[in-house]
């Protein structure tokens, strides 16, 4: 798995054998960017990554600009993969690793963010709870993105905060607004 582009561009994240991650795949986290910079600017935003996993898109954000990143996952090996990656790339100060589930995380006080990215297992029980709560509870910036990825069964096109839905091979990446798209 490597950085597309900015200035990491090239390095790569090596994921230890064993470790329970299922990464963004490049064609995927390429498409979810170039989308997010034809209308946004990454420059100095704030990032919160809900099911962090190896840290991919994060870490991809990063090397465009982003200012910093939260990482919420609730394995510890993962976010020690995370930090040491983090540090590898020379990076550490830009990012928050917390080892957290995302209900409990998203059950306290919000942070406003410029963007959420969501990787969710496609079986994730609190797929509905989790999107309603990130939208009614503040964890966006007023003119900020939730980028949901999931499998083909869920379909967010009709959702009223959701502005754009497309499938990239097994994954469907919808993103949505805080405010429902028709205001």
């Amino acid at each position: 798995m490597r950085i597309i582009t900015g200035k990491l561009k090239g390095r790569r994240i090596t994921i230890p054998k064993g470790l329970d991650v299922r990464p963004t795949t490049d064609r995927t986290k390429e498409s979810i960017f170039n989308k997010i910079e034809v209308y946004k600017y990454l420059d100095g935003a704030t990032v919160l990554d809900l099911f962090g996993g190896s840290g991919n898109l994060g870490f991809e954000a990063i090397s465009r600009g982003v200012k910093n990143v939260t990482f919420v996952e609730i394995d510890p090996k993962n976010v020690a993969l995370i930090e040491k990656t983090a540090q590898e790339f020379g990076i550490d100060a830009q990012v928050r690793p917390i080892v957290s589930d995302v209900q409990r995380f998203l059950n306290g006080m919000p942070i406003h963010y410029d963007f959420i990215f969501c990787d969710p297992p496609y079986n994730y029980e609190w797929m509905e709870e989790m999107i309603a709560q990130i939208l009614d509870n503040n964890w966006l910036k007023e003119d900020g993105w939730f980028i949901l990825e999931h499998d083909k069964y869920h379909n967010y096109k009709e959702h009223p905060h959701c502005f754009f839905s497309k499938a990239y091979g097994r994954t469907t990446v919808s993103i949505f607004e805080k405010h429902p798209v028709d205001s």
